[in-house]
């Protein structure tokens, strides 16, 4: 089993920024993918960014440029560095940690971005 917890969720002006971290316990070292995704009111949840663990990276074509995600292995944990921010960014983001057996996801942490 793998926990994740979210943190770093905020409010923010256009043009900001924000780091979220999510924070793996259990039996973390069984991730082979870590992802962001982000669900809008009222939308589907949709794939923001991936490392896998090799340090491949992958982005969404509305983020990239402008998010990066990382990877401390040392704490079990990931992160999403989110800059110049939009108001179209505004979301609960989820962490996902992908196994061989199935997905893990944390709890959502809410991002706001005003124009």
């Amino acid at each position: 089993q793998v926990q994740l917890a979210e943190s770093g969720g905020g409010s923010v002006q256009a043009g900001g920024s924000l780091r979220l971290s999510c924070a793996a316990s259990g039996s973390a070292f069984s991730i082979q993918f870590k992802a962001w995704y982000r669900q809008a009111p009222g939308k589907q949840r949709e794939w923001v960014a991936q490392i896998s663990n090799s340090g491949n990276t992958n982005y969404a074509d509305s983020v990239k440029g402008r998010f990066t995600i990382s990877r401390d292995n040392a704490k079990n944990t990931f992160y999403l560095q989110m800059n110049s921010l939009k108001p179209e960014d505004t979301a609960v983001y989820y962490c996902n940690g992908r196994t061989l057996m199935q997905d893990y996801w944390g709890q959502g942490t809410q991002v706001t971005v005003s124009s």
